[in-house]
């Protein structure tokens, strides 16, 4: 096996028996980037001087005797719209082109205590605006099992570098299906955690309200590491939970004996033939396991979509009014006023999609629509989070697919309507604030396709075990696609 091949676990288990370096794990993974990344495309910024540096203290430790991190020397990326002190974070657009923070996320803080190895920034839709990665500034990204197809989005970077081999895992963020999403267009784990169990804190704002940070892996056991290092309280996100963090290594048990599971009809509703193959195949799977598949209904899901564009363009149209051309970021130099100034900036600073929203936003804030827009979506969301609550007084954890097609072309030019339907089977999760996350569960003509698990608030514990369960029982997660030329 190829070093850049292993999980995380797989690598610090490596790395604690001496059998690997720390920077010979660096460098194999540098070297794949090297080979694959022109084809892929997953990175806008590499720090491979950092990453090595880093790599290196760590050798240092274990040569001393000394314990180290579960991603203590693994590599790792995180996408392009989390804060790094010190290196380009772009939000892949041209309004931040060249803007480089003077503090890192409290998430990049966390993991850098822990001794985790960054490689650099993945590619992003613009402002995180997108399900496919071609509003990108910097252009798209590949999906790495059929390269003329989409990686997902908006953190398709991110999914497609960890299944390329170019990182050993990554960072996302979530709105509205943005991690769970491009894991199942590329056939690896996505996690989104209940909403204000990570820090938002210096993750570029979308939509607060929606907005959370999660890994993106090779498997279930990656993911629960990764949660372990990023969960917990922050003083400088006020949204963030002061809850207590389990070990969440502690989920990977191979059990659903009696666990419910519920399939809500209003999700399998309009799905690609072979995605419904696939996921209906996984609850059989569950059902041999000894599951209990329960049918159920959650009746105010046909509008999450609908209510999603009212409230995300909302927030992102406030959020995004500090990128003004005044104190930092893109400039027009030939205004001739303050406010011609702000207005050019804006325009050649934003692409199509995130104007787009921006004008959505800023319409339905508007004076005279607020109410009958934006509140409205507001008493619709509290309906959507309340059928969860009623479901989940019947069973343990609900089913869906995580996307209701799988990958497609780029030459499969979509309107921006169909874009937004894509994320029909995420965005509800983002609307209640539930964790949610995507597992492999088979190939629709080639292509990955993910099952969607979701779970209680703060119930965590409940999806790993049962993603991990299936994944253990399927081989799935240990397929992957071959580039530059392997065999």
């Amino acid at each position: 096996m190829n070093l850049y091949e292993l999980t995380a676990h797989e690598a610090h288990e490596k790395l604690v028996k001496k059998e690997v370096s720390s920077v010979e794990l660096t460098r194999a993974v540098l070297d794949r980037i090297g080979a694959v990344e022109k084809d892929v495309h997953a990175y806008v910024t590499l720090d491979e001087a950092g990453a090595l540096a880093q790599a290196a203290k760590v050798d240092a430790m274990i040569a001393e005797g000394r314990p180290i991190a579960p991603l203590a020397g693994v590599r790792g990326g995180s996408k392009g719209n989390i804060s790094t002190k010190g290196l380009r974070t772009t939000r892949c657009s041209r309004s931040l082109e060249n803007f480089i923070p003077i503090y890192d996320a409290h998430v990049i803080e966390k993991l850098r205590g822990d001794g985790t190895v960054f490689l650099g920034k993945t590619n992003l839709d613009e402002f995180a605006m997108g399900s496919t990665t071609e509003t990108s500034y910097f252009g798209a990204s590949h999906n790495p099992w059929a390269l003329e197809c989409v990686p997902g989005g908006s953190s398709g970077g991110s999914a497609a570098a960890v299944v390329s081999g170019e990182a050993l895992w990554t960072l996302g963020s979530d709105t509205g299906g943005s991690i769970r999403q491009p894991a199942s267009f590329c056939g690896c784990v996505g996690i989104k955690p209940t909403y204000g169990r990570v820090s938002r804190y210096g993750c570029v704002a979308f939509a607060s309200s929606l907005d959370q940070i999660g890994p993106i892996t090779k498997d279930v056991a990656d993911a629960a590491l990764v949660l372990n290092t990023i969960c917990g309280r922050d003083v400088h996100d006020s949204t963030s939970l002061d809850v207590e963090v389990p070990d969440f290594t502690k989920a990977l048990v191979q059990d659903v004996k009696g666990l419910k599971i519920g399939l809500p009809k209003e999700f399998f509703a309009g799905m690609d033939e072979d995605v419904k193959t696939c996921v209906m195949a996984a609850v059989k799977k569950y059902e041999e396991l000894g599951a209990e598949i329960v049918d159920i209904s959650l009746p105010h899901t046909e509008y999450a979509v609908t209510i999603y564009y009212i409230i995300a363009p909302a927030e992102a149209s406030a959020n995004l009014a500090r990128f003004d051309g005044v104190r930092y970021g893109y400039r027009n130099q030939e205004a001739t006023s303050a406010p011609e100034m702000t207005a050019i900036s804006r325009t050649e600073g934003f692409g199509a999609e995130v104007r787009r929203r921006i004008m959505l936003g800023t319409y339905v804030l508007s004076s005279g629509y607020y109410d009958a827009y934006y509140n409205k979506a507001m008493q619709v969301r509290t309906l959507i989070r309340r059928d969860f609550e009623e479901a989940y007084k019947k069973v343990d954890v609900i089913l869906t697919p995580t996307c209701p097609v799988p990958t497609f072309r780029y030459t499969d030019k979509m309107d921006p309507l169909s874009i937004y339907m894509l994320d029909v089977t995420t965005i509800p999760v983002n609307m209640a604030g539930l964790p949610g996350i995507s597992v492999p569960c088979g190939f629709a003509k080639g292509k990955p396709v993910g099952v969607q698990l979701i779970g209680k608030v703060l119930d965590e514990m409940t999806i790993l075990r049962a993603a991990y369960t299936f994944e253990q029982a399927t081989e799935f997660h240990k397929q992957f696609p071959r580039l530059g030329g392997e065999k």
